[in-house]
C-alpha cells in the first residue's frame, strides 16, 4: 500500500519543506483518514456480501442460487480467519522481496495504539482484509452449478495463502514489484489479474456444464443481478477511493475516475449489444459497468476523469469480445466470465495506466520511472509475473484437490441442484 500513496505524498513533501509541524501532522494519527478507511472497509465488504453474491446468484439457475450465495459467505468467513492467522503477515510483514515474514501472525506483536502511516494498524488490517475476502470470492463465478462445496473451501483457503498473499506482498508490501515502481492503485494485479487467471485455469480443469455452450438456460433472476451490480458499484467507491488511505483529493479523484469508467463502460457495452442483437440487455449493461470498474481499478488514483472515461471505453470493448472468445473459441466454461471481465479488465487497466497517468492528461506522472515507456515495461513485467504465478499455483492446487477430495459434483447432484444436495435447502418454494 505504500506504493499506492507514493505519488500522493508529493504534495505532502512540499509542505514538509515549508513547515515542519505540517509534515508532522501528516505522519501522525489522523482521525479523518481513520474515519474514511473504516467507512471504506464497510463499503468493500458490501461488495462481497451481498453485492457479489447477488450479482452471481441471479446469473445461475434457480436450483443453484443458494450454493453460490453460500460460497461467498463461507469464503468471507474463511478468508477473515486466515487473514488474521497468517495471510496478513505474509502480505505486509517485513520478510523478503518475495514474501512477508511471520511477525504479524494473529497480530500478537501489534500494540493497541500501533500505527500504519496515519491509521491505526487495526484499521489498515481491516481494510486489507476486505480485499482478501472479495478476491477469492470472485473466482466463484468460474465454477458454479457443478462443483463440490468442500473443495471450494479447500481451494479458497490455500489459494489465499499461496497466491494472493505473495502477490499482495510483491505489489503493496515492499516486495520486488513495488521496488520496481509498479503502479497498481487498488488491485488490478493483486485482485483482478490473480482471480481472473485462476478462474480460467480452474474452469478449464473442472470441465464445462452439461450442454455448454449452446444448451444452457438464461440467468434465472436478472433483477437480482442488477441489484448486486448496483451494490458493487457503490462498494467500489470504498475499494478504489479507500486505497488512497487518506481522506483528501487523492480519494476524491480516484472515486471520480472510477465512476466515469463505470458509466462509459455501461453505455458502450449497451451500444455494442444494441448494434449486434437489436436490443440492449439488463445483464449485458451491468456486466459492462463491472468491466469498467475492474479496468479502472489499478489506475484509479493515477489518472484523471478523462483517463477514467478512456479506460471504461477500452474495458467495455475488450471485455465484451473476450466473453465470446473464452466460451466459443477457447471452449472454456468460465461460467460468469471472471477472466473475460475481471481478469482481462484488470490486466488492461494495469497496462494502460502507463500512458494515461501522463501529466499531459492530468495524470499523476510516473514517479522514479520517469516516462511512459519505462513504466510500461514495469507494468508488463508485473502482469507477466502475476499471471504466471497465479496460473501455475492454481493448476497445482486444483490437481491436488481433485486427486484427494474430488472436485466435480456427481451427475445426479448436478441434476438435482447443488442447493439441495450440498446444503439441504432451496431458494424458492411453491
Amino acid at each position: 500500500m505504500i506504493q499506492k500513496t507514493r505519488f500522493a505524498l508529493t504534495g505532502a513533501l512540499a509542505t514538509c519543506l515549508a513547515t515542519g509541524p505540517a509534515w508532522a501532522a501528516e505522519t501522525a494519527f489522523s482521525a479523518a483518514n481513520t474515519a474514511w478507511i473504516l467507512t471504506a472497509s464497510a463499503l468493500v465488504l458490501l461488495m462481497t456480501l451481498p453485492g457479489l453474491a447477488m450479482f452471481y446468484g441471479g446469473l445461475v439457475r434457480s436450483k443453484n442460487v443458494l450454493s453460490v450465495l453460500m460460497h461467498c459467505v463461507a469464503i468471507a468467513c474463511l478468508s477473515s480467519v486466515l487473514w488474521l492467522a497468517l495471510a496478513y503477515s505474509l502480505s505486509f510483514g517485513e520478510g523478503s522481496p518475495w514474501i512477508g515474514g511471520f511477525e504479524k501472525v494473529f497480530l500478537l506483536s501489534m500494540g493497541r495504539e500501533a500505527l500504519s502511516g496515519t491509521l491505526p494498524e487495526s484499521v489498515f488490517f481491516l481494510f486489507q482484509m476486505t480485499f482478501a475476502i472479495i478476491t477469492p470470492a470472485l473466482i466463484v463465478g468460474a465454477f458454479p452449478e457443478r462443483i463440490k462445496f468442500g473443495p471450494v473451501l479447500a481451494f479458497s483457503g490455500l489459494w489465499l495463502i499461496l497466491v494472493y498473499a505473495p502477490v499482495a506482498h510483491w505489489v503493496w508490501g515492499n516486495g520486488w514489484l513495488m521496488s520496481l515502481g509498479v503502479m497498481d492503485f487498488a488491485g488490478g494485479l493483486v485482485v483482478h489479474a490473480t482471480a481472473g487467471t485462476s478462474a480460467l485455469v480452474i474452469a478449464a480443469m473442472l470441465g464445462a456444464r452439461d450442454g455448454f455452450p449452446k444448451e444452457l438456460r438464461p440467468p434465472h433472476n436478472p433483477g437480482l443481478t442488477i441489484i448486486g451490480a448496483g451494490l458493487l458499484w457503490v462498494g467500489w467507491y470504498g475499494f478504489n477511493g479507500g486505497s488512497a488511505l487518506t481522506a483528501d483529493a487523492a480519494a476524491g479523484n480516484a472515486i471520480l475516475a472510477t465512476h466515469m469508467s463505470a458509466s462509459v463502460a455501461g453505455l458502450v457495452w449497451m451500444a455494442i449489444e444494441w448494434i449486434r442483437f437489436g436490443r440492449p440487455s439488463v445483464v449485458g449493461t451491468v456486466t459492462g459497468v463491472v468491466a469498467g470498474l475492474a479496468t479502472v481499478t489499478p489506475a484509479s488514483g493515477f489518472v484523471s476523469p478523462l483517463g477514467g472515461c478512456i479506460l471504461g471505453l477500452a474495458g467495455a470493448i475488450i471485455c465484451f469480445f473476450a466473453v465470446d472468445f473464452v466460451k466459443h473459441k477457447m471452449k472454456v466454461d468460465d461460467t460468469l466470465d471472471v477472466f473475460a471481465v475481471h481478469g482481462l479488465g484488470g490486466i488492461l487497466g494495469t497496462i494502460l495506466v502507463a500512458f494515461l497517468a501522463h501529466p499531459a492528461l492530468n495524470g499523476a506522472g510516473f514517479g522514479d520511472n520517469g516516462d511512459a515507456m519505462t513504466q510500461l515495461k514495469v507494468q508488463l513485467m508485473g502482469v507477466a509475473a502475476t499471471v504466471v504465478w497465479s496460473g501455475v499455483v492454481t493448476a497445482i492446487l486444483v490437481a491436488g484437490i481433485r486427486a484427494t477430495l474430488g472436485l466435480r459434483a456427481s451427475p445426479d447432484e448436478v441434476e438435482e441442484g447443488l442447493d439441495l444436495t450440498s446444503h439441504g435447502e432451496r431458494s424458492y418454494t411453491l
